[in-house]
C-alpha cells in the first residue's frame, strides 16, 4: 500500500523537531562552544563526527574531557615557562645578576642563566617565570608551599613547561667539598670517602622529596612538561693531577658521587612519567642529563665552563666566593643547549594536553599567572 506523501513529510518534520529538542536539552547540560555543540550533534545523530574521529584527540570514560595530542615543541610552547631550582638554575657564578637579586641573601639570578637563554631561544606563547634561587633546598620547597615566595606555587594551570634543577643542597654537596678540601692531605687522605655513608643516606632521603615536588607541581600544572635537570661532572673523567688539596682519587670519588645522584634522579623521573602513562594523564616528567655537558671543560682544564675555587673579599679573612664550583656563563650556554634539545626531542611517547586548557590559554590569562 502506498504511504501518503503528507505522512512521510510529517515523519521527517517530527524527526527533525525531536533532534532539535534533544540538541537544545544537551546544550543546557554542556558548555556552549562550537566544539561541544558539534560533539553533541555527532553523538545524537551520527553526523559531523570528523572531529571526534581525529586520531590526535582522546576522550576518557572518567569524564575528564578531551585531550589533544601535541608534537614535543607544541606541548612546551602553548603556555608559560617556569624555571625552578637552586643555584645551578639561578645562575650563581654566571655574572650579570638581575637587579636586586645579588644582595646579601638574594637569589642571585643571572641574565646568563640557562632559563634566560632557553626563553630567548624558544617561541613560547607566554613568558618566562624565573624563580630559581641560590641555596634552595628541595625540602624547603615543600615546607614553603603556603608562603608568598614559594617556588612550587608559581606553577599554574597554563604553565606548559617547567625546568627543575634541585637536590645539590639537600645532598650537602658544598659541605662535602669543604670537608674534602680543608685538611692536610697527607694526614687525612680519606677525608672525602669517609663521608660516603652520610652522603648515601641524604641521597636516599631526597628521593621521596623529589617525588613530592613533582607531585605538587603536577597538581598545579597537570598539562606541563616537567624537565628535571641533572648536575654536571665537576672534574675531568680521568684526572691526572692535584687540584688544591684534592688528589685525583678524591676528584674521581666526587665525580662518582654526582653520577650516582644523577642516576637516582633519572630513575625517579622515569617512574613519575610511567605513572602518568599508566593513568592516562596529560603532561610529562622528563630527565635532562648534564653529566657530560662540560666534557673537556671541567675544573682544572685549560678552558673550564665552571669555576674552581674562587676567593672572595680578604678584608675579614679568607672567604670562598658563592660561585665556587658553579657554572660560568659558557657553562650555562651548554646547559641551555641540552634543555632546548630535550624540548625539541620530547619523551619517547605521545604527549597530550587538555583541550579545555589549550583553548583558554589567551594572552591575558597567561600574563595573569606570572607574578
Amino acid at each position: 500500500m502506498r504511504i501518503p506523501e503528507f505522512s512521510r513529510r510529517t515523519r521527517i518534520v517530527s524527526a527533525a523537531a525531536a533532534a532539535v529538542v534533544l540538541v537544545c536539552v544537551a546544550v543546557l547540560l554542556v558548555p556552549v562552544t562550537r566544539e561541544s555543540l558539534q560533539d553533541t550533534w555527532c553523538r545524537l545523530t551520527g553526523w559531523g563526527c570528523s572531529r571526534l574521529e581525529d586520531p590526535n584527540r582522546r576522550d576518557y570514560a572518567d569524564a575528564s574531557g578531551w585531550r589533544q595530542r601535541l608534537a614535543p615543541e607544541e606541548a612546551a610552547a602553548w603556555g608559560n615557562y617556569v624555571a625552578l631550582g637552586d643555584s645551578y638554575s639561578s645562575g650563581e657564578g654566571a655574572g650579570d645578576y638581575i637587579e636586586g637579586t645579588a644582595d646579601d641573601g638574594g637569589c642571585r639570578r643571572s641574565a646568563n642563566a640557562y632559563p634566560e637563554r632557553v626563553a630567548d631561544s624558544f617561541d613560547f606563547a607566554g613568558q618566562l617565570g624565573f624563580y630559581a634561587c641560590s641555596r634552595q633546598r628541595g625540602a624547603s620547597m615543600l615546607e614553603s608551599l603556603e608562603e608568598a615566595d614559594s617556588q612550587i606555587a608559581q606553577t599554574k594551570p597554563h604553565t606548559s613547561v617547567v625546568t627543575l634543577g634541585i637536590g645539590g643542597n639537600d645532598l650537602g654537596f658544598t659541605s662535602v667539598l669543604r670537608a674534602c678540601m680543608v685538611r692536610v692531605p697527607l694526614m687525612e687522605a680519606t677525608a672525602c670517602r669517609d663521608q660516603e655513608e652520610d652522603v648515601t643516606s641524604r641521597m636516599d632521603g631526597f628521593e621521596s622529596t623529589l617525588e613530592d615536588i613533582i607531585r605538587e607541581i603536577r597538581d598545579r600544572a597537570p598539562d606541563a612538561r616537567i624537565l628535571v635537570v641533572g648536575y654536571p661532572r665537576i672534574f675531568p673523567a680521568d684526572p691526572s693531577s692535584m687540584y688544591y688539596t684534592l688528589a685525583p682519587n678524591d676528584q674521581e670519588w666526587l665525580n662518582e658521587t654526582l653520577q650516582d645522584f644523577n642516576t637516582r634522579i633519572r630513575r625517579n623521573v622515569a617512574e613519575s612519567d610511567a605513572e602518568i602513562v599508566e593513568e592516562r594523564q596529560t603532561g610529562s616528567v622528563e630527565y635532562v642529563g648534564m653529566s657530560t655537558a662540560f666534557e673537556s671543560h671541567e675544573v682544572g682544564t685549560d678552558e673550564p665552563w665552571l669555576h674552581g675555587v674562587l676567593l672572595g673579599d680578604f678584608a675579614e679573612g679568607v672567604e670562598v666566593d658563592h660561585g665556587t664550583f658553579h657554572p660560568n656563563a659558557r657553562g650555562h650556554k651548554a646547559f641551555a643547549k641540552r634543555v632546548l634539545h630535550q624540548i625539541e626531542k620530547g619523551p619517547d611517547r605521545p604527549l597530550y594536553a587538555a583541550e579545555q586548557t589549550l583553548d583558554s590559554a589567551e594572552p591575558e590569562v597567561l600574563a595573569s599567572e606570572l607574578d
